[in-house]
Parts: C-alpha cells; structure tokens; sequence
C-alpha cells in the first residue's frame, strides 16, 4: 500500500543563519516519513510527511532543535497587525551605533583619551555588548544546550571575550589607571596585556555584526516585494449581484458561480466569465501586454486586471487560492523556499564550519602563548580568528539570489517553479518547440487574396467576408475578421445556407455567392481558372487552407488561410541562437505546413506529424545522444514532454496541464520570453555561484591572517560586515534585469 504524502509549510522563528536552517532541516529528516527542506532566506520550512507524522510532531521537533515553528494563518493578516520585522532590529542598531561611535572615536584617536576616558568607554560598550548583542548570546546558548554551534556562537563567543578581558584589565590589571592611553593599530604588538583594553572591538563589531545582519532583513523583505505585489494586485472588495439588486461585499464572502459588477476604473475582483455588457481589459500586471483586450458576453477574464472600458457583469469561475493570480503568487512563493544545488552546499560549508574555526581559534591563541607571545597578543588574535570566520555571506549567497531573481522574474511575467530549474538553463543546448499555440497564434488568420483576371481583391474580399461573418466555422471567422479590418463595414446577407463539409452559400448584394471547397463550386458549375487553380494547389503545398469564392456563375478568387505565425517569433529564434542553443521544431502538424512554418521564423530542423507519445519519444532520443533538451510548448499534448525534457517552458496562454507540467512559466504568451527566462536563470546562477566564491574566498584568506594577528578585531568585524552587505548588493543588482522584449515592468 502506497503512503498518502501531505505537504505542509512551518513558519520558522529564531533562526539566525545558514547553519540554523541547515539544522533544523536536518532534525525533521531524521523523523520516519519525513522529507523537509528549510529556507533561512524565506524562514519557512518546506515538509512532505506520511499519515503516520502529525503537523504537531514536526513542531516538537523544531522546538527541541531550539527554534519555534508555527502553521501559516489560514486569514489574512489585519493590515495594522502585521509586525515589521526591521524595526526592532534597526532600533537595537540605531542604538547600538549611537554608543559604540565614541568608544571608536576614543580608541582609536589618543587626543580624545582624556583622564579616566577608559571608564567611560565600558560604560558605553556595555550595554552595545550585552544588550545589543543579545540576538547573539541567545542563539548561541540554545545552540550550546543542543550540542552545536553557529556564527552567532562566533560572534558571542569573541564580543564577550573582549569584554570580559576589558574588565579584568580595568578592574585587575593597569589599563584602569589615570592616564591611561591606547593608541589604534592595524596589527597587534606582543605586550603586556593587562594594560589593553578591547572595548572597541566589542563594540564595534556588536554593531557591525548587527548592521549586516539589519541589511540582511530589509534584503529579504525587499527581494520579496515581486511576490507582495503580487498579492497586492487583487480587488479587496466587489458588488456582487443578487436579484438585481448589488451589494458591496468583501472578497472572500463572494463564491463561485455569483455574478458581480464591474465598472470602467475598477479591478475585475475574481477570475470568471463574461455574462453582460462589454468593455476593454488591461492585463498587462497578469499578462505584460500593454494593449488593452477587448472583451464581450462568453469571454474569461482575469482576476486583478483593470476594466478601462464599459461596465460588464461577470460570473466568477474561480476564487481564492484558485484564481490565476494566486497561482503566479505560489509559483513564486515555491520557487523562494525551495533549495538549488548551490544552496545545499552552502548550508552544508555552514553545518561544519563553525566547529572548525573554533577549533583554529583556540589553535591560535595556544600556538601564541606556547612561542612566548603575550596574552594579550594571543587572546587578540583568537578573537579576530572568531569575529572574521562569520559566515553570514556564505548564509546569504543563494537564498537572497534566488529571492531577487525569482521575484524579478515575477515581474515580466517569467515563472520560475524552482530554484534547482537553474541548474538546467546553464546546461541546456537544444530547444524544442510545439508549433500551434507557442511559435504561431494558434488560431487561423487569413493571409492572402488572389483574384482571377479582372477583378479587385477588395471586392472579393468583401463580399466573401459577409457571407462567410455568418458562419461560426474557424476559417469562417477568420476570413471575415480579415475582410473586416481590410474593408470595413461588411453588407447584409440573405438566404444564408451552411453546406457541411463543403462551405457556405446565400445571396450578398443581389450576387447568388458561394464559398468553399473546389468541389462545392464545380456543383454550381463553377470551373476555377488555371491561376486560381495553381494558387490553390501553391497554399496546399505549404500546408495552409485555401476556400474559392465565385458567384454569379464565375469563379472569382482564391482565400489562403492558416494559423499565423507570431509577430515576436523570428525574433525570439534568433534571440535563442544568440543564447547558443539549437531549434527544432516538434509538431502533430502535417510535413507542409510545419515547413512553411519553420522557414519563415528561421529554424532548420523540423519533426513533423508526432503523437503525443512521439514528443515524448523524440526529446529521449535527443537525450540519448547527449543533448540538454527544453522544451517550450502550450497544449495538453505537450504536457508529457515539458516533464520529460530537462527543462519544460509552457506558455502561460497554454493548459493548465501543460503549466503543471513545466520548469517555467512565460505568461505572456510571447516565445521572447522563453530568452528571457534562460538569460535571467542563467544570470541568477551566475549571480549565486559569484556569492558564494566570494564568501567562501573571503573566509579562507582572512582567517590565516588573523591567526597571525595582523588583524585587529574590529577590523575583522567590519571587514565580516561588508561581506555580507556585498553578497546582498551583488543579489539586488538582478532587479536591474531588462527583458529584450522591452518589458520593464
């Protein structure tokens, strides 16, 4: 009997780094049916578990790992409730510095160390160091009574050091004599060292230590903002519609099936369908089209966009976490808590980390007093070892580079279901792509009018267009839009008949017309011209659809109709190759029309007339000969082969089985995106692995040199500091992202 998995998301409390995640994580794993993933970036944990684990057990077990974890509320939030989780931080900050300037300032310039200066600096640093420090000390004892070790041990661990030495020096040793003085120096000289005091350093690296961290949550909160706004898009209130009679009513209370109104200015509330009236949509926050689209009774609109146009009564199809918009919010919400490769290793050079640099720390300062060094020297430089080994940069690497880049991605309308997708983008060198729906519009338009000698097409067109404007047939339609933008208002028909199979006939103008197949001509003994016949036989060759039109006896013209090609797609092919990966084009289409298709967008490659199972088939042979295969399509027969590829893209217009079934979504519907969703990926793993050499780099050099002592602790704390906020700025710089299909969003 197969075990029924349930998903659940814990919020997650007291986490203060990478290694607290990684522990966490490691504590649910160790549970029987348990599988967890733990985000410090989103401080979320991600658990699959079986029947046999209650939601109860996962936080007990988080509990005993040191931390809180609570189930997400099921209601929103009241807005004036919600806690800013900067503002306490930026108030143990602000104070933080605003103690620890002076004691800088007078440790590091001899002219301000008037008498007895150096009372007044602990009176100064110690609070910085207990109170501001206290995030610190805490995480680290919960971390001692568990048996492991973070960077907030490090950095407990070397600003009470520094502290307590400072007190015993000033309490017990010289440095509380009058006249004391303590000029600043890079590096430390072996002396006596009950004559040194550090509060300096302890200050300044509490508050060093806590601006990194500070601008650590403002990241996160701001690399979030995509998914916020997100969230923001939608109606908070709608007039629902009862016996004719509406009724302002908040969102949530409206249910599927209700009817409810909507005004030129005002957001469509819910995803549904058109019922009265008609107006213009602006989806361009769902969709990035700029244009407004034109809607009317029977067609689907969009939860979130904008009515600009007339007033219009919709039926809601789908509410709450159903809707679109709360799709796209979870895909990106996924995508933020999941984990890349990267990111495991970085969790991982976390877990074991700590203990190592302790270890160098207590090395270092018996090395130093075993070769005669001072005390001083030796306490100094083990404290530099613990300050300088943080690893927030490390904690910070991936989690804020997925968060910006995900979220950016969001914004023009690119999809990324996972972090580990952008593993694949860098790998992949070949592109598959459906046909119908993804690089052409998927419904039929008419392309071309050839008339027999001596007529104008404008009057074929027009009198074609009419006749046909009565038939809901596709080509049908398509032929009477096409006569309508071409030559306007189309005259009225008479005798209108639908001849199944064949085409259409009736009476326009007082002309007896007819519009159809060959065969339903040569009925009406209308012979086609040796013109009209070569232009029919020309359109079949390249796979499209060709109607004659005749009346009055006479043959007139041939319509050429098919499903256009995308005005973006030979743009996005070569955008593409630009990006180094190879086209082909896989369809269910006949040989001809997939050819005239591909020649005109650019592609060399085509395999025409597959089955669904023959996608499938054909992405594992390309695999077989050691390509990495995406594959871009729309449909549901395409949905078998996005989950096969090594990378699936579904165009946002597409199913909901083929957006299931993908690593990506491009909402807009536009085959430039799917440039854009590699580049951006690509960009975000570069960006990630660009993070973490940096701040394992950084590690690496600078331990040694403060084993050597040719760092003062403060320095180290500053320097620490500064590699955090640079893995931070480096993330952010993803939000300058530019689409190449101009989108700024």
């Amino acid at each position: 009997m197969v075990a029924v998995m349930t998903d659940v998301e814990l919020l997650i409390g007291g986490m203060t780094c990478a290694s607290c995640a990684n522990r966490i994580e490691k504590k649910l794993n160790k549970l029987e049916g348990v599988t967890a993933t733990v985000n410090y970036a989103t401080e979320k944990a991600h658990v699959t578990f079986d029947a046999a684990t209650a939601p109860d057990d996962l936080i007990a077990t988080v509990e005993q790992a040191g931390y809180t974890a609570t189930l997400p509320r099921r209601e929103p939030a009241e807005s004036g409730a919600e806690v800013d989780p900067v503002a306490s931080l930026r108030h143990r900050l602000l104070v933080s510095l605003a103690l620890s300037i002076p004691v800088v300032a007078m440790a590091m310039i001899p002219a301000l160390q008037f008498t007895n200066w150096q009372w007044l600096s602990l009176t100064l640093a110690a609070p910085v160091v207990v109170w501001g420090a206290w995030p610190f000390h805490t995480a680290a004892w919960a971390n001692l009574r568990h048996g492991t070790a973070t960077m907030d041990t490090l950095v407990s661990i070397g600003t009470l050091a520094a502290l307590g030495w400072s007190v015993y020096a000033l309490f017990w040793g010289m440095a509380g004599m009058p006249g004391m003085k303590h000029a600043f120096e890079l590096s430390i000289a072996r002396s006596d060292g009950t004559g040194n005091i550090y509060l300096e350093a302890a200050a300044g690296v509490t508050t060093f230590v806590l601006a990194g961290r500070y601008f650590e949550v403002r990241a996160k909160r701001r690399a979030g903002a995509a998914l916020r706004a997100l969230l923001e898009l939608g109606a908070k209130d709608v007039s629902r519609l009862r016996d004719g009679v509406e009724e302002r009513i908040s969102i949530d209370r409206l249910a599927v099936g209700d009817h409810f109104v909507v005004r030129p200015g005002e957001k469509i509330a819910t995803d549904g369908v058109v019922v009265t009236g008609s107006s213009a949509v602006d989806a361009s926050m769902i969709t990035g089209e700029s244009v407004p689209v034109e809607v009317a009774p029977g067609d689907a609109v969009v939860g979130a966009t904008g009515n600009v146009g007339g007033r219009i009564i919709v039926r809601a199809t789908r509410i709450g976490s159903d809707t679109q918009l709360a799709q796209m919010a979870k895909l990106v919400e996924d995508a933020q808590t999941g984990k890349a490769q990267a990111q495991r290793l970085a969790d991982t050079i976390s877990g074991i980390f700590v203990p190592i640099v302790v270890a160098i720390s207590v090395a270092t300062l018996g090395f130093w007093i075993g070769t005669g060094g001072s005390i001083a020297a030796a306490f100094t430089a083990a404290v530099a070892v613990l300050i300088i080994a943080c690893p927030c940069a490390l904690g910070l690497a991936t989690p804020t580079a997925l968060l910006v880049g995900t979220g950016r991605g969001a914004q023009l309308g690119i999809l990324i279901k996972g972090p580990e997708v952008l593993e694949s983008t860098r790998r992949v060198d070949t592109i598959v792509l459906d046909k119908t729906g993804t690089v052409t519009t998927g419904k039929m338009a008419l392309l071309d009018v050839v008339t027999a000698d001596g007529e104008h097409a404008d009057d074929v067109l027009r009198i074609a267009g009419a006749l046909e404007d009565s038939s809901e047939h596709p080509i049908a339609v398509a032929i009477a839009k096409g006569a309508r933008e071409r030559v306007g208002t189309l005259p009225e028909v008479e005798t209108f008949t639908n001849i199944e199979g064949l085409g259409v006939q009736g009476v326009v103008d007082g002309h007896a017309v007819v519009v159809g197949r060959p065969r339903l001509l040569a009925d009406w003994s209308l012979r086609l011209p040796a013109e009209l016949d070569a232009a029919l036989s020309a359109a079949e060759a390249k796979g499209r659809t060709a109607v004659a039109v005749g009346w009055d006896g006479v043959a007139r013209g041939v319509l050429v109709v098919a499903d256009a090609v995308k005005p973006t797609s030979a743009a996005a092919i070569t955008q593409l190759r630009a990006l180094g990966l190879t086209p082909i084009m896989l369809t269910g289409d006949n040989a001809a029309a997939a050819r005239a298709i591909a020649d005109q967008v650019g592609i060399e490659t085509v395999i025409a007339e597959v089955l669904p199972q023959d996608k499938v088939d054909t992405i594992k042979r390309l695999q077989s000969e050691g390509k990495v295969v995406a594959m871009v399509g729309d449909g549901i027969n395409d949905a078998a082969a996005l989950a096969q590829a090594d990378l699936g893209l579904a165009m946002g217009t597409g199913t909901d089985v083929a957006i299931e079934a993908s690593d990506l979504t491009l909402v807009r519907g536009d085959l430039r995106a799917a440039a854009d969703a590699i580049r951006l990926s690509r960009r975000t793993l570069r960006t990630i692995k660009g993070n973490l050499f940096w701040a394992f780099g950084y590690n690496v050099a600078a331990i040694p040199l403060a084993a050597a002592g040719l760092l003062n602790p403060m320095l180290a704390g500053a320097a620490m500091a500064f590699s955090s906020v640079f893995v931070v700025s480096n993330s952010l710089r993803l939000r300058r992202f530019r689409s190449a299909t101009g989108e700024q969003s």
